[in-house]
């Protein structure tokens, strides 16, 4: 304790001039966001947008930082967590299957991409510990399967959650997050699998969707020693923010396009640990911020700037990762986590695909933020083909607000929304409900949380398809620009 609360002065104190305007400026309401924001929302994101992309912020190696975000910090509190890990099944169906796909929905202009191996499947199960208080530290006695058997004890419902976390895909660790995982366990009554995805740059395109394709597969298959009985495929919802966001997107797109490959009315299957299975589609995704477009490209990325505390592509202050092992790569590319040319791929940025007939369900919970846009694009494609979408959007609040200012109403809302979601497209697919989810969406005021209905299909975007293509064409030129200069964008992800 006594240590973080030096480390927390060190980080804040420089920081005093900065926070003496800040709090100036909301109290006398000089600040454009004073009558949305509280006060600790004002300095919280203030001190976060100067962390990453303000005049004095220090570039970090990408070594540095995947050092310093992927520690487990250990376990204590409300939360049981059981680790698991998977071999590599003998064949190598499942990989060919990825690549295949990948080759159909390309245009044959991309350069080769990446043609990765099969990685064990690691991450860990995580469930609501009732019983335990806040400082309560892990059982150390038990063993991984009694975890899990302890876990499955407490859940009363369905939902399972598989969860691809953000990070810009070069970030983070499912151990990272399990103050939200255990939220969302809380929350729907059920478990979340947090997969451990290989990271970019050292693991580019597709290395991490074929990660997330051989975590849904353990799920639904339990191969050998896994502690899981199989998972239907009506009781799991891909849930993700950020850049997990864009992997749950993808992901449902590559299973989309399987379905899509495969004989009218059959079931699609993939020879997975000695034995073909069915492929089925999951019940729904739940995705909070999500990351769609790779190229950065949209309106809303210096339009809403204002609201966030990423930095946008104009803050070329912020641009620069020092050189490190893992960045630049040997050959050097325009992106931490694809070629340049790979950019607009339907499954590099899900915001490119066009197809989404026969989807399940898709959650959105986002703020007023840079990302907003690409959310909107796809979510109104969604529902004009037939896709049932819930909307959430969160007046003038940043990028993964819940995550960020927990314990706002605004957070509190979203996790409720969240869990709604996933509790009745599992338990509605499970009971053979005849209504289901059905579109809807709802623009929330600020700290009234007051709801205003919005139309999915017409009302969240200006933007036309034409418009959007183009813009995203411009995005790719841009990053590719960077090459040239021996530079990379900084990401809008944490």
């Amino acid at each position: 304790m006594e240590a973080s609360a030096t480390t927390l002065l060190k980080i804040l104190l420089p920081k005093s001039p900065l926070i003496l305007k800040t709090t100036l400026s909301h109290a006398l309401s000089l600040s454009p966001t004073a009558s949305k924001w509280d006060f600790r929302t004002a300095l919280t994101i203030t001190i976060l947008r100067d962390m990453l992309g303000g005049p004095n912020a220090k570039p970090t190696s990408i070594t540095k930082q995947q050092r310093l975000t992927t520690r487990d910090p250990g376990v204590k509190g409300n939360v049981w967590i059981s680790k698991l890990k998977c071999d590599v099944p003998p064949e190598d169906h499942v990989r060919e299957t990825v690549f295949g796909a990948i080759k159909e929905m390309g245009t044959g202009d991309e350069e080769k991409w990446d043609e990765p191996f099969a990685a064990p499947v690691e991450g860990e199960w995580t469930g609501y510990r009732k019983e335990a208080t806040p400082q309560t530290p892990e059982p150390a006695q038990l063993s991984e399967p009694q975890k899990y058997e302890a876990l499955m004890k407490e859940t009363t419902s369905k939902v399972t959650i598989l969860y691809l976390h953000g990070g810009a895909m070069y970030l983070l660790d499912p151990a990272t997050y399990r103050h939200v995982t255990s939220r969302l366990a809380k929350e729907t009554g059920g478990r979340v699998f947090s997969v451990r995805y290989r990271l970019a740059p050292q693991n580019p395109f597709p290395a991490a969707l074929l990660d997330a394709l051989m975590a849904y597969l353990t799920l639904l298959y339990p191969p050998p020693g896994a502690p899981h009985a199989p998972v239907p495929a009506n009781e799991i919802v891909f849930g993700g923010d950020s850049a997990g966001g864009n992997l749950c997107t993808a992901l449902l797109q590559l299973l989309l396009q399987i379905h899509r490959s495969a004989t009218p009315g059959s079931t699609p299957k993939v020879r997975f640990h000695g034995e073909a299975r069915d492929l089925p589609l999951p019940a729904g995704l739940a995705l909070s911020s999500p990351w769609l477009d790779v190229a950065r490209s949209l309106p809303s990325m210096e339009a809403f700037a204002k609201y966030d505390y990423l930095p946008p592509p104009s803050a070329s202050h912020a641009s620069r990762f020092p050189t490190c092992p893992a960045w630049p790569t040997d050959p050097p590319r325009a992106d931490l986590y694809c070629e340049g040319s790979a950019l607009l791929h339907p499954l590099v940025s899900p915001l490119a695909a066009k197809d989404w007939s026969n989807s399940p369900p898709v959650f959105f919970s986002l703020g007023q933020e840079m990302l907003r846009d690409e959310a909107a694009v796809l979510a109104s494609r969604l529902a004009r083909q037939g896709v049932a979408v819930v909307w959430r959007e969160f007046e003038c609040m940043p990028h993964c607000f819940a995550m960020m200012l927990e314990g706002t109403g605004e957070s509190r809302l979203h996790y409720a929304e969240y869990a709604k979601f996933c509790r009745d497209v599992v338990e509605m697919k499970k009971g053979g409900g005849e209504e289901g989810v059905k579109t809807n969406g709802e623009f929330i005021l600020a700290k009234t949380l007051k709801r205003q209905e919005v139309d999915v299909r017409t009302g969240l975007t200006d933007l036309t398809e034409e418009k959007v293509d183009d813009l995203m064409r411009r995005g790719r030129k841009r990053i590719e620009g960077k090459l040239v200069e021996g530079e990379v964008e900084a990401r809008p992800m944490l």
